[in-house]
């Protein structure tokens, strides 16, 4: 019997090596105490598998070394070390380990939230350290009673609501991603009003870290919460502003912070430490027995079951196999994707729905279409969360109908696909096609005829079909140093117009809102491709 090479790259608990030691087919090597590069690379040349964690970089070196490699798993949430693009042309498919570490991240939560009421770490430093009982120096509050504002409503921010409402403390959730039944359902308040969270005692987020909620809480956001306000972040570095978190704890408008991650790690020399209004831990988020315990042997089992091709859980790539996806069907899956994400962030709410309909002899891969839809549509909210095993399990568990259907194709076009994304707050339909071998174009957005390439940073303004209205754009634009690469009108019989504009720059939301103040403005959308 061949056996199938794993090795472990980095440490992980004893269960999880046990595991695959038990295994007849499997052949492990522990190489946690290699060093990184050539040396691992050597062992590395001839794996089927690998496990990683943080330390190990997974880079185009890594991958160049490892000829025979068929899937990694990353022993853990975060795949920031992982080339997931080079994996992907390689056919190397990347796993993670996505909930082994809930119940850690939700009970570091708390401790962080109590550790700043009461200043634990700063009365034991002063007792312990310096030996001064001083009671009146440590005058805390109380958790009961004072309003919780949770960003995110997952795995994690749910269950810190649960246990935040058994401290008999009024909470309120912004996710405008779930269901709002998710929150009521369970006694919390659920809000589509970011405000209503800015104006908590205490504010907790949960979110993944994409450029929706990077700096989500920033200068502008802290003006607005209430003097005294307390901000904790167990999540990711970088979802709050660093410089405006130390001028906000510096001013005292924070009175506490509790930060277990940061933008730049490990986070030695941030400033943010220099300040005595804050508790740090040096991203703990995971570092439990249990959780450990539990990343370790969902790894190994996730690589066993790779090794012997039966299954790939928590798979965040799909590699194309030549033997069953013929080329012309290759630049359909990312353009449908594509459209998914384009959709997501044009029509932000509560999913209701995802229809995908496809015209063409392309309907024969309807089934995988439309996983890359759902796919494209939920990366937008849940990131690392979604992949192409889970996407529609997912999708059914937050109440979402996915519906797909082939029909006559009538279009003019050889092949089309049709992403229709209806939410709490709108619908949008987007369709797409493939020009020569692999042209992807975007042909029509809630019936307006357009031809635009799904790619880089786009405004999508509607507006009354009115003179004058392309110029006014224009010149907002410039105003703000904001170049047009690509500027692409559509039109109806009803006097409205869609402009879909393609910039070299980023736009901030004081562009937005000029835009949308423009008196024949409709609306005005930002998306990134």
């Amino acid at each position: 019997m061949e056996k199938k090479k794993i090795v472990v790259c980095d440490h992980i608990h004893e269960k999880g090596l046990e595991i695959l030691k038990n295994e007849q087919d499997i052949e492990v090597v522990n190489a946690a105490d290699v060093p990184k590069g050539e040396s691992l690379y050597k062992v590395v040349s001839d794996a089927d598998i690998v496990i990683t964690r943080s330390p190990t970089p997974v880079d185009e070196p890594f991958l160049e070394a490892a000829k025979n490699l068929k899937a990694i798993v990353r022993a853990g949430v975060g795949v920031d070390n992982v080339d997931i693009d080079g994996c992907s042309r390689r056919g190397i498919i990347v796993m993670n380990v996505p909930t082994a570490n809930t119940i850690a991240a939700v009970e570091l939560t708390m401790a962080h939230m109590l550790s700043c009421v009461r200043s634990f770490p700063y009365a034991h430093n002063q007792l312990k350290l310096e030996r001064i009982w001083k009671r009146e120096n440590w005058l805390g509050t109380e958790l009961k009673g004072k309003k919780l504002g949770i960003i995110g409503f997952g795995n994690i921010g749910s269950r810190v609501g649960i246990r935040a409402k058994a401290f008999e403390m009024d909470v309120i959730t912004y996710d405008p991603y779930i269901p709002p039944e998710k929150a009521t359902d369970l006694g919390i308040k659920y809000t589509t009003n970011f405000d209503d969270i800015l104006a908590c005692d205490i504010i907790t987020i949960h979110t993944p870290k994409n450029k929706e909620t990077i700096n989500m809480i920033d200068r502008d956001e802290i003006a607005k919460m209430k003097d005294g306000v307390i901000l904790i972040n167990c999540a990711r570095g970088g979802l709050y502003n660093e410089e405006a978190l130390y001028e906000g704890l510096k001013s005292g408008k924070i009175r506490f912070a509790g930060i277990d991650v940061f933008a730049k790690e490990p986070a030695t020399d941030n400033k943010l430490l220099e300040l005595d209004n804050i508790i740090v831990t040096p991203h703990l988020g995971a570092n439990t027995i249990e959780s450990q315990e539990k990343i370790a042997t969902q790894a190994a089992q996730a690589a066993i079951e790779a090794a012997r091709g039966s299954s790939y859980p928590n798979a965040l790539n799909l590699p194309i196999k030549e033997d069953e996806i013929p080329p012309f069907v290759r630049p359909y899956l990312e353009l449908s994707q594509k459209i998914g994400f384009l959709a997501a962030q044009v029509n932000k709410g509560a999913f209701k729905s995802i229809k995908v309909v496809t015209e063409g002899e392309i309907g024969e891969y309807l089934k995988s279409l439309t996983t890359f839809v759902v796919v494209g549509a939920l990366k937008e909210s849940l990131g690392e969360a979604v992949n192409y095993v889970n996407a529609e399990f997912v999708a059914k568990e937050r109440g979402i109908d996915i519906i797909n259907k082939t029909q006559p194709n009538t279009s003019g076009y050889k092949n089309k696909i049709t992403v229709k994304l209806t939410t709490d707050k709108d619908v949008i339909e987007i369709s797409g096609t493939i020009f020569e071998e692999s042209v992807q174009r975007i042909v029509e957005i809630n019936n307006f005829a357009i031809d635009v390439e799904p790619k880089g940073k786009m405004i999508l303004f509607k507006n009354t079909d009115v003179p004058g209205v392309i110029g006014q754009v224009g010149m907002i634009l410039a105003k703000h140093n904001i170049n047009i690469a690509d500027f692409r009108l559509g039109r109806d019989q009803h006097g409205q117009a869609l402009a879909v504009i393609i910039v070299d720059d980023d736009v901030s939301k004081e562009t937005l809102k000029e835009l949308s103040n423009l008196e024949a403005c409709i609306s005005v959308h930002y998306a990134i491709l």
